[in-house]
Formats: C-alpha cells, structure tokens, sequence
C-alpha cells in the first residue's frame, strides 16, 4: 500500500513537471518539432518542361497595396522606380479617414474634398497602375463613434460610396476604367465587424453596394470584398449566401494571407475554389488576395533577401491558380530608424531618398518572366518553377524556398520537344552571377541537374 502510494504521489509530480513544458511545446510556433515535421514530408522537385505548346498568360504579380503609413504624399516619392517595374493596380485604404474627403455643413448636408485623395491616385497613375480601393475607413462626420465604428445613418454611408465612385470612375470625374472598389479592410480586425448582430458587416456591404449601383454616368468598374484578415469559410458562405438572396453585385472575393508556408497559399485557393461549388450564380467570381507577405507582424525579414525569395517562391507556387497577389506594402511608415522590419518594399523619406529592399528587386526579377507560358511538372516542396517564352528565348524561374534556411536540393531539370538542338543554357541567379553553357544534342530532349542553395532563385534560359 505505501509503495502504491508512494508511486502515485511520484506520477503526480511528474505530470505537474512536464505538463507546462508540453503545453509550451504544442503551442510555441515555428518550433524545432514544426520544423522536422516540415523537413521530413516534403516532397524533392524533379522538373518535366513540355515545350510542344505554348499558353497565354497573365502574371499574378505585378498588384500591390500601401497600407496608411501616412496621411499625405506616402507614394510621390517612389513613382518613378515603381514606374519601372510595370505595376497594374495599387491598392490604398484609409481613404476616408486619411485625406479629410468627407465633411457636413451647417445645413447638415455632406460637402466632399477630393484633393487629398487625388494626390494619391494621381501618383498611382503617374506609375503607370490603375487604382484599387478599399472604401474604408468610416468618414468622421458620419461615423457614430470612431474611424472603425457604423454610421450614424447607413443612406450617408450610401452616399459617400455613391459619390465616391461617381468621382474616381465617374466620366464628369477622373474618368478611370475599370477600378476596383473593395468593400472595408480586414473587418474582422479593423472594427470587429460579425456576420450578425447589430455590427454586421453583410449590412456594411449591402448600403455599400446601393451605392456604388446609383452612381451615374461611370466607367465599367468592379465591386467587392470583404478582405478579411485570412480565408474563413464563415466569412465566405455567409456573404455569398446574403449577397446571392439579396441580388447583391460580388464581382471579386478578397482576403488577406501573411505566412511563411507557402502551403497555405496552395490551401487558400485550392479550398476557396472547393467552397464555390455551391454556389453556381457566382461561378465567374474572381478570387485575389489583397494583401500578402511572410508576415502580418514587424520582420526583419522584410529588410533581407529572405523576404525577396519568399515572394518569387510565393508567386511560382500559385502561378496559374490566382490571378492577382497584392504584395504588401510599397514603402515603410516612418521609424526609428531606417530599417527597422517594416513591411515595404522602400524605406522611408525621413532618412533621405527611399532606397529599394531586395523585394523590389524580386519584382524586377519576376518581371524578366514574360510572353506565354509552358507547363512545367514535377513540383517539389521547397523547390519551385515555372516555364515562359518570349520569341524564341525560354526562360524557367527556379526557386528554393526554406523558411528555415537550410534546405539544398540538387534538381533534375528535363526539357522535352525541345525546339532546337544547339543552343546556349544561360543561368543569372538572383542578385548574384550569370554563367552560359553550350549545349549539343542529337534529340529534342536533355535533362540538367541545377544546383539550389537555401532561399536562393535563378532565371535558367535556352538561346538560340
């Protein structure tokens, strides 16, 4: 009996022991069991270029969003190197809350003042993009409580949008084509917006859609949302559910996806394309993420090639699955110091002329990938790539993407239906060398092994 007794009160404190650590140890993220999981069941790439066809394609790059770092000017001072990367669409928010465009008179009626706003817009133009508009945050002069809070009258709320697009896509306005309007950023977060209750944000959208449906006399645009913080399958069956019952205008579906695991990327699409079935009226829906990154957080990533990869990785990944990644942001809010971890591509002006982080150089990079596209089989875990042609130059972009740091694989490299038999092999790894080989064959087909160091990406071309 004392033995059993004396074996129980052992048991015990050693339950007591290691119950804080296991519970550390399960709930810690990117830990050492995280990591030899994601080392052990990942799968080696072993790449099959079918050159018999070649495919159009438009590149998901290319769409990037500034978050409201500042209050005027943010994107004046980086026009002319984002200019040289070809953006399509920049996406701004805090547009009501930022740039003072709403304001009521004495009379109690509302009075609009565009020209914060514009300098804005005109810079995303300037660089040769169209504007993408997230219509949040709520003005102060109908907001019940703060910028994140519902109006005190949902038909002003319907105004402002009504005039909004009126003005930015309006012919008597700005007279922009084809501007996106995205309903509030990341409601969720930004005012802790439900699907229920009395702060709804299906009732949001819904005043939000009246309005943009009376504007008069305006270009074709697009209208959506919600770009909630992540993909939740809730926030996706409920909105279409509403907006399906009440005839609502859902012309895209938005969220927002920050993660080191390039997975979750595969997930989001491959899932949200699986939610869709049941619901047939919205079958030609375009799905896009708004904003996107490594990390939602401050990471000194961001100032580092690790961000540069994980971005070339993250579009190889979803390359043909999505159309448009916005990457997340363009230039750093004002810090302490010049680098400091911040989101951008570009550092601040409070130090001197911005300077560009190797992300954008990733940009320019990825740009180097055009005309159309072959199929490229043989996907590993770490190891991406895909295959374009421009004339008679094929280039394929190979990227190893660790969030560890550590992985090296040599990869396989095989082309079939090769168009011609002599030719130069050129590889320009990022940021680093180029070198050329010759290369003879006596049949259309030739397989190369590439060498890729961890968090490393090169442009590997066939010339004539």
């Amino acid at each position: 009996m004392q033995r059993n007794k004396l074996f129980k009160l052992i048991q015990t404190v050693l339950v007591g022991i290691s119950l804080p650590l296991t519970v550390f140890l399960v709930f810690k993220q990117t830990t050492f069991f995280n990591r030899a999981y994601y080392t052990l069941v990942g799968t080696k790439a072993n790449f099959v270029v079918n050159l018999t066809d070649a495919y159009p394609y438009n590149p998901p790059w290319g769409y990037y969003a500034q978050g409201g770092e500042e209050k005027s000017g943010m994107l004046g001072s980086v026009v002319e190197p984002m200019r040289s990367i070809k953006p399509n669409y920049i996406r701004i928010d805090h547009i009501y809350d930022f740039y003072d465009v709403v304001s009521r008179s004495s009379e109690g009626n509302l009075n609009y003042n565009w020209s914060k706003l514009d300098a804005e817009i005109l810079a995303i133009t300037s660089m040769g993009a169209k504007p993408f508009i997230s219509l949040s945050y709520m003005p102060p002069a109908i907001s019940s409580g703060s910028e994140v809070d519902i109006p005190n009258s949902w038909n002003d709320w319907k105004l402002v949008v009504e005039a909004t697009v009126e003005h930015i896509s309006g012919k008597s306005g700005l007279n922009i084509t084809n501007v996106y309007y995205e309903v509030w950023n990341e409601p969720d977060l930004f005012g802790g917006f439900k699907l229920t209750g009395a702060k709804n944000y299906l009732t949001l959208y819904q005043h939000a859609n009246d309005g943009a449906k009376s504007a008069q006399n305006v270009q074709p645009f697009k209208f959506g949302g919600p770009a909630t913080t992540g993909l939740y399958k809730t926030w996706f069956t409920d909105f279409l559910a509403y907006a399906q019952r009440n005839n609502l205008r859902v012309d895209f579906y938005s969220w927002h996806r920050y993660s080191k695991f390039l997975k979750d990327y595969e997930d989001d699409v491959t899932t949200v394309k699986q939610w869709l079935v049941d619901y047939p009226s919205f079958s030609s829906i375009e799905f896009m993420i708004t904003e996107s990154g490594p990390n939602s957080e401050i990471d000194v990533g961001y100032d580092t090639n690790f961000s540069a990869i994980h971005t070339i990785a993250m579009y190889a990944t979803v390359f043909q699955k999505v159309p448009k990644i916005f990457a997340f942001e363009i230039k750093d809010g004002p810090g302490e110091k010049q680098y400091w971890g911040r989101w951008g591509m570009f550092t601040n002006d409070k130090f001197g002329a911005p300077i560009a982080k190797p992300r954008f150089t990733a940009m320019e990079f990825l740009n180097r990938m055009k005309g159309n596209f072959y199929p490229v089989y043989g996907q590993g875990s770490w190891v991406k790539a895909f295959t374009t042609t421009d004339g008679k130059i094929i280039r394929t972009l190979v990227v190893n993407y660790d969030p560890y740091s550590a992985h090296i694989e040599n990869v396989p490299l095989t082309f079939i239906n090769l168009p011609e038999n002599s030719f130069t092999f050129r590889r320009t790894d990022f940021r680093g060398q180029v070198t050329n080989s010759n290369v003879n064959l006596g049949e259309n087909k030739w397989t190369t092994q590439v060498l890729m160091q961890p968090n490393s990406a090169s442009i590997f071309e066939i010339l004539p």
